[in-house]
């Protein structure tokens, strides 16, 4: 898109609902379209609501290998409860052997930054950019919003993404915490409050998939092949 037809997109999208959002975004490219998950709080909206207009959309999921039980159990119960099309994508070095030779997962703290990164790189991306290229996704639906950090706050709710050389779309780009709680009441959907991503050094912080330095680890040579 042109950045004049992306800002005409985006000024008619903002009053639209999040399934009229969907709609438009499955028309932009009929039958490539995936929606990604880590299966973190309120994941469970904007799982609903796609498979309301598309039951059978490619779920893309890393399981980087360090998700605390409750998570795994929750990503099992909305898969069952939501008949997910769920593709899951592993990095290439288990949990146990990236511990083995890196000395373990780096502690989530802002001083630890590129060990952070370096962790992400292989534990996140790489993964993450295979299932992109094997899904091969024109459109890239995702529950990014306004409020989650200062990066998020730049974007709208549809973005070229240059990481994945996809449109992005977010549907709720625009919806507070409190319309997050009231549809997971609405719709008797469950949450999950345990989960821990262990490629943040806190909750503003980006893990690469929606910043430029991942499209610059996605494009090294680590992440080729």
């Amino acid at each position: 898109m042109t950045p004049e037809s992306l800002a005409q997109a985006n000024a008619q999208l903002r009053s639209q609902s999040p399934l009229d959002i969907i709609r438009w975004a499955l028309q932009q490219s009929p039958g490539r379209a995936i929606v990604s998950t880590n299966f973190r709080p309120y994941e469970a909206v904007i799982l609903h609501l796609v498979t309301q207009v598309q039951p059978d959309i490619p779920v893309l999921w890393v399981d980087h290998g360090y998700n605390r039980p409750a998570t795994y159990k929750h990503a099992e119960d909305l898969t069952a409860r939501l008949k997910l099309n769920r593709k899951a994508y592993l990095p290439r070095l288990t949990a146990a052997h990236y511990d083995a030779v890196h000395g373990g997962m780096p502690e989530p703290t802002p001083e630890n930054e590129e060990r952070i990164k370096a962790f992400s790189t292989v534990m996140k991306l790489e993964p993450f950019q295979r299932g992109m290229r094997e899904l091969a996704p024109a459109v890239w639906i995702t529950a990014l919003r306004q409020v989650q950090n200062p990066n998020r706050a730049g974007l709208d709710i549809v973005s070229p993404d240059a990481n994945f050389n996809s449109l992005k779309v977010s549907p709720l780009f625009y919806w507070s915490d409190a319309d997050m709680e009231a549809y997971l009441k609405q719709h008797s959907l469950p949450n999950e409050w345990d989960y821990f991503d262990p490629a943040k050094a806190d909750e503003k912080r980006e893990c690469g998939l929606h910043a430029s330095w991942g499209g610059k680890a996605v494009g090294g040579g680590v992440l080729k092949g």
